[in-house]
């Protein structure tokens, strides 16, 4: 049975999809990108980008009752691999301990002209 978590403290959903969906006991939230849910703004620095995302993915998981230890596994997609390591730096603030699996990988555009784009699949 698939139950559907939203959220106000992330940017709704531009599209037919779910912020995310629980399904036993897996969380699979959709791709993350850098909208401010109070402003509908994006921030151009890739770093800034780069929290809000991560915000909006950990404020996902706390409607689910989870956290980010909670993630398994995260994809990051950027619309410039040369912001790896940019974003890299923030990324490993938003965990302690044991770090998710993760995939990065480069592609040609994100929705809304974004820089980079973060999903994950947490389990409880």
């Amino acid at each position: 049975m698939k139950k559907v978590i939203s959220t106000s403290k992330a940017p709704a959903a531009i599209g037919p999809y779910s912020q995310a969906i629980e399904v036993g006991n897996l969380v699979f939230v959709s791709g993350q990108i850098p909208v401010d849910p109070a402003t509908g703004k994006v921030e151009d620095d890739v770093k800034a980008q780069a929290r809000q995302s991560l915000t909006n993915l950990s404020n996902i998981l706390e409607e689910a009752g989870l956290s980010m230890e909670n993630i398994a596994k995260t994809t990051v997609f950027l619309a410039d691999i040369a912001d790896f390591v940019a974003v890299n730096e923030v990324y490993a603030t938003f965990f302690s301990g044991a770090f998710p699996a993760r995939s990065a990988v480069a592609v040609k555009d994100l929705p809304k002209g974004v820089k980079l784009e973060i999903e994950a699949i947490a389990s409880k």
